[in-house]
């Protein structure tokens, strides 16, 4: 096929030596099968900003670290530069996801390198040698369904303990191979702690892969992984080898409403004195 502008410049550099086909066009890149010497790879191209209709990407940015202070106060204030530095931290995102759940033991394709807006990694093939099918388009026994759906389970975990949300996990990013599930598509992963939206994004994760898994195994319809894995989480008793168990007790215990009015009025009563304090220091004119 013709190559496409956007990876000319690895064909240039020797990183790629043939474009095959294009994979797939999603909401913020377009993904190619590519040969890399005797190595079917895939080459995803970043789309620019304006082109990218990923909803809501400045609540998936919230709390991404910016070692460089000249970078960081660029993109505050959103200038040429700014915005250039934020597409490049969009784009690294996804490579230093993919490396850092790896480490933590979820399946997601190696990554080999990210070049001008174009990350090369694995192909994530099925016995064949064919592109593994999407989640999506798997049918399934009930059996294979409460396997599957424990092992996204345990890698949502990992992810969590290793500090990262996927964000928008579906059944459109999930690959299927012969040993199972893959995780793909991370350019968005938050910062778990850092991250303001990280409960309801991790919340999201989890109940939309269970409703399709629920497909086949309807006995997952009414589980709480979401309120489990996160109560976990918040407690400090969360580990990558946890045993789940999809099942969560809301605390019954009332609201003591004495309590936080007392904790509001002490609150406002330092801040009183805080300005009292001040004012004392005011220099009369």
């Amino acid at each position: 096929m013709k190559i496409p502008k956007r990876l000319q410049p690895l064909v240039d550099d020797g990183l790629i030596d043939e474009v095959i086909s294009q994979l797939m066009s999603g909401k913020e890149a377009a993904v190619y099968v590519v040969r890399c010497g005797a190595e079917i790879r895939c080459a995803k191209v970043y789309k620019e900003a304006n082109q990218r209709s990923f909803k809501k990407a400045v609540l998936y940015q919230e709390g991404r670290k910016v070692r460089n202070s000249r970078r960081s106060r660029a993109m505050e204030k959103g200038s040429k530069f700014g915005r250039h530095e934020q597409e490049q931290v969009w784009q690294t995102a996804e490579v230093d996801a993919l490396h850092r759940l790896a480490a933590a033991g979820v399946r997601v394709p190696v990554p080999y390198c990210c070049v001008d807006g174009v990350l090369l990694m694995e192909l994530v093939t099925d016995g064949e040698g064919l592109v593994a099918p999407r989640l999506g388009d798997v049918e399934m026994s009930v059996e294979l369904a409460l396997e599957d759906h424990a092992v996204v389970m345990q890698y949502i975990t990992r992810m969590l303990c290793a500090g990262l949300v996927h964000g928008d996990l579906s059944e459109f990013n999930v690959l299927v191979d012969d040993t199972g599930p893959v995780i793909i598509d991370l350019p968005q992963a938050v910062d778990a702690a850092a991250n303001n939206n990280a409960q309801t994004m991790l919340a999201r994760d989890v109940n939309k892969i269970t409703d399709y898994y629920a497909l086949f195994a309807p006995q997952l319809k009414n589980t709480q992984y979401a309120k489990e894995i996160w109560a976990l989480y918040e407690n400090g008793e969360l580990h990558p080898e946890v045993a789940l168990t999809g099942h969560f007790k809301d605390s019954e215990q009332a609201a003591d409403v004495d309590l936080v009015l007392q904790e509001i009025q002490a609150a406002w009563q330092e801040e009183q004195d805080r300005l009292l304090r001040m004012s004392d220091y005011e220099v009369p004119v």
